[in-house]
């Protein structure tokens, strides 16, 4: 473990190029080799997305406590925006928006059974349609498990639902004999209300039961590391590396769960005494928030932390290999999350309550082929839906027709709005750099915040006499967005097209007889009741 911490504490090699712009790398492209030149045209595409990643706890954010050494490198070689959000704070519906660059209310994957109709455009069918060779590794999250929405190879981790008796990662655990008990505890309501005391207690930071070598970030982040083994200096090759940590359970696996004391910590912003009675009324919790203490918490934070930390870890690897190719320099990478977490926040865990910053801003890292804008920060209002067009542009493609998102080369572009929704739509966000409006599903309180008074989001002024016509300003726009491409309905269709590959599982289901028995055998013996 000490040799672990002293590899973060490291600082990230740099290279020439960190230091040229697009104009100094413009003019040396006469002079460079073909195969360069054509991995610069057409780039090669890292995506590294983790799940649940609260913005502020990366230390390329100012979290001067957790150690993220390689994360911070990307930002140092690249753009670290520091106004970014996602379009819907809940997994599915949010991936699928990045995929296709479309609000939720647009291409209806309203839940985490949702399906991304198969007539809606992606960076991935884009680029595969190009010639990009795409591939996804780790959490997904389709329905069907492994829907066609571009990747002609996917190999799955998956975590909530259906998926995880047809994924890539329960199989292999199941031919190694083991089972990811703390994972099924936390996620699976049968076993969950069986869950021993210390996982109530705890809030579900508890050591992995899975070794190390075995654990799902460990598997996900193998088999990219062999995929990038397989990347040429021809360009024109497209990774997801996707992350089911550091969503909850937090359970990180030994020796990672030592890496921060966690009496050191500082509470992150946010944090109140007591639940506030509006969020308490709106949803108690996965854990009941109100019996959140300081130092549940800070447990829950440590190890939060220390899987944070360890797909770091794997950040540097994948990093040091492109390196060691020649292939870092002209590789587009970028870091992002899903959605974030509240941490804390208002005396809160995970998410499911108000679309307050700490769950709908994630971390958003770009670094540039050519290593152009090293080091830039911006306070651009940026969305996850601008992610779509921005990779199609860079592979030299034309984004979709109803990829309504703003591309990242524009310098000039971004959102005067930042706009998000919740809940089926029930709950709709507009943010400004300054101001915040949250209208709330019936029987809830409808919220507005003067973001430069009040950025812990504390005093509603939804009712005050000072803001109305700018709430009113605020709601039109709200409105006029809403209307636009709107439509309700859930789109879940369980015999959509699937990628065909000999990985997948039959299209019949007979394979998931097995497994679901495996597990069941597996978890009723641990939980006592066999």
């Amino acid at each position: 473990m000490k040799e672990i911490i002293a590899m973060h504490k490291s600082s990230t090699r740099r290279n020439f190029l960190k230091t040229m712009g697009l104009a100094a790398a413009s003019q040396i492209m006469p002079t460079m080799s073909f195969a360069r030149r054509a991995a610069l045209e057409r780039p090669n595409i890292l995506i590294i997305y983790t799940d649940e990643h609260r913005i502020d706890c990366l230390g390329a954010y100012g979290n001067a406590e957790i150690k993220t050494s390689h994360i911070d490198g990307l930002a140092a070689d690249g753009v670290r925006y520091d106004n970014s959000f996602c379009p819907f704070p809940v997994c599915t519906p949010s991936r699928y928006s990045l995929l296709c660059g479309q609000y939720v209310h647009e291409h209806r994957g309203w839940t985490n059974r949702s399906t991304l109709a198969p007539h809606i455009d992606t960076f991935p069918k884009i680029l595969r349609t190009a010639g990009y060779r795409t591939k996804a590794v780790g959490k997904m999250h389709f329905t069907p498990t492994y829907l066609d929405v571009g990747f002609s190879e996917l190999l799955l981790a998956e975590q909530d639902g259906p998926g995880r008796w047809d994924d890539d990662y329960h199989r292999y655990l199941m031919r190694h004999g083991l089972v990811d008990h703390n994972d099924i505890e936390d996620q699976l309501g049968e076993y969950r209300k069986y869950a021993p005391k210390k996982y109530w207690n705890t809030c579900g930071a508890q050591v992995s039961n899975l070794p190390e070598d075995h654990d799902s970030t460990t598997w996900i982040a193998e088999k990219v590391m062999k995929t990038l083994e397989s990347w040429t200096n021809q360009g024109g090759q497209l990774l997801m590396a996707s992350f089911i940590r550091p969503h909850h359970p937090f359970n990180p696996p030994s020796p990672w769960h030592e890496m921060y004391d966690l009496e050191k910590l500082s509470l992150l912003p946010g944090w109140t005494d007591k639940c506030l009675e509006r969020d308490f009324k709106y949803s108690r919790g996965y854990f009941p928030n109100d019996k959140l203490t300081e130092p549940i918490l800070k447990r829950v934070m440590g190890y939060y932390y220390s899987t944070i930390s360890q797909i770091d870890h794997h950040v540097g690897r994948m990093t040091e290999l492109l390196r060691q190719k020649g292939l870092y320099d002209e590789t587009l990478i970028i870091y992002t999350s899903d959605h974030g977490d509240f941490m804390g926040f208002h005396h809160m865990l995970l998410k499911g309550n108000y679309m307050y910053d700490p769950v709908v801003k994630v971390p958003l890292i770009v670094k540039w082929p050519g290593n152009t804008r090293a080091g830039t920060v911006s306070q651009r209002m940026v969305n996850n839906i601008d992610l779509a067009p921005t990779l199609c542009r860079a592979a030299g493609c034309k984004p979709g027709p109803q990829m309504h998102g703003h591309t990242l080369q524009d310098q000039n572009g971004g959102y005067d709005l930042i706009f998000a929704e919740a809940d089926g739509g029930r709950q709709v966000m507009a943010r400004s750099k300054n101001r915040k409006l949250i209208l709330a599903a019936p029987g809830n309180e409808n919220l507005f915040f003067d973001l430069d008074r009040d950025p812990l989001e504390m005093d509603n002024l939804y009712e005050s006499p000072q803001y109305r016509d700018e709430i009113k300003s605020v709601e039109a726009s709200l409105s006029a967005w809403r209307r636009k491409n709107a439509n309700p309905r859930l789109y879940q269709n369980h015999n959509a097209p699937r990628i065909r590959q000999p990985n997948v599982p039959p299209h019949d289901l007979s394979h998931r007889e097995d497994i679901i028995r495996y597990y069941r055998e597996k978890m009723l013996a641990l939980q006592g009741r066999m």
